[in-house]
């Protein structure tokens, strides 16, 4: 068994981008963040992406929204840093208060600025094959990390466990694409897939992203299998809060020739993918400006 160490690869990352950065004549990119509401772990991850954003010289910008914000006042402030020329990236930080539906606001960024990569437009350019648009920071970094491990992905059964907009579907669009390292052949298992374990088993590359604590056991994993935790899931035992994954990692890493640690596998991947998609963003808008 061989760890998946996205901590060490996303420092990789973020040496690469910072050196580039540094040598920015003009000004430097910039990355809006808009929190509604006061959901502690939100502000807990954008004040981790703003501190990754400082080491690498991308500007941050920071809008702090009451619970009751309204819909047309969100919808303004988006309208306002889609017009804005100093903001290259536009991050919506989810979950968002009931009240407001996500879906209006991701479409209401522009594509050019959807660092995330969840609008439409860029998840259209996705399943159509078109892989110049901004994709999903997730589905993106778990790619790059089985590539930088050179872990075969072609002609491989991938099995998805989980059939999120922001991790699964972005993902298995990505991993079938017909470019080098994808062409895996993919299968999506969710709640409500009968026969989940016996995929499983099946999977060359197993991926869990379905946000259940140790959900994927020893019994569901094949000998000398890969497996990706997506999973951060957030527990409390006498007193102490601990994050652990999808995967009872203790028991499923024996059997495994590579797996992700939770923390520091698929997570700081996430935040790394979150800035080269900045700056993705950051050069393509220059050019338009030119």
């Amino acid at each position: 068994m061989k760890l998946l160490q996205g901590n060490v690869i996303a420092s990789q990352i973020i040496s690469s981008l910072q050196k580039e950065i540094l040598l920015f004549p003009a000004r430097k990119p910039g990355l809006a963040f808009i929190r509604v509401g006061n959901n502690p772990a939100s502000k807990v991850y954008i004040t981790l992406k703003k501190k990754r954003c400082q080491e690498v010289g991308i500007l941050s910008f920071d809008y702090e929204l009451s619970e009751k914000t309204s819909s047309q006042e969100l919808l303004d402030l988006i309208d306002q840093l889609n017009k804005d020329s100093s903001v290259d990236g536009i991050l919506l930080q989810l979950p968002i208060p009931p009240h407001l539906d996500p879906l209006i606001f991701l479409e209401k960024i522009s594509p050019s600025k959807d660092v995330d990569g969840f609008h439409p437009f860029n998840m259209g350019k996705l399943l159509l094959g078109n892989t110049d648009g901004l994709i999903a920071c997730t589905p993106k970094g778990v790619h790059r990390l089985l590539v930088e491990y050179k872990i075969p992905i072609e002609g491989k059964h991938v099995v998805i466990v989980g059939r999120s907009n922001i991790v699964g579907k972005p993902l298995a669009a990505l991993l079938v694409q017909k470019h080098p390292n994808c062409n895996a052949t993919v299968t999506i298992a969710h709640s409500h897939t009968s026969n989940i374990k016996t995929l499983c088993q099946e999977a060359d590359i197993l991926i869990a992203a379905i946000g259940s604590p140790k959900f994927i056991t020893k019994e569901m994993i094949k000998t000398g299998a890969v497996v990706v935790d997506v999973g951060m899931n957030k527990i409390s035992s006498q007193g102490q809060s601990s994050l652990i994954g999808d995967v009872d990692f203790e028991n499923v890493a024996p059997i495994t020739s590579y797996i992700t640690p939770v923390p520091g596998g698929v997570g700081p991947m996430t935040i790394a993918i979150l800035l080269e998609n900045t700056l993705t963003a950051y050069k393509k808008n220059q050019a338009i400006l030119k």
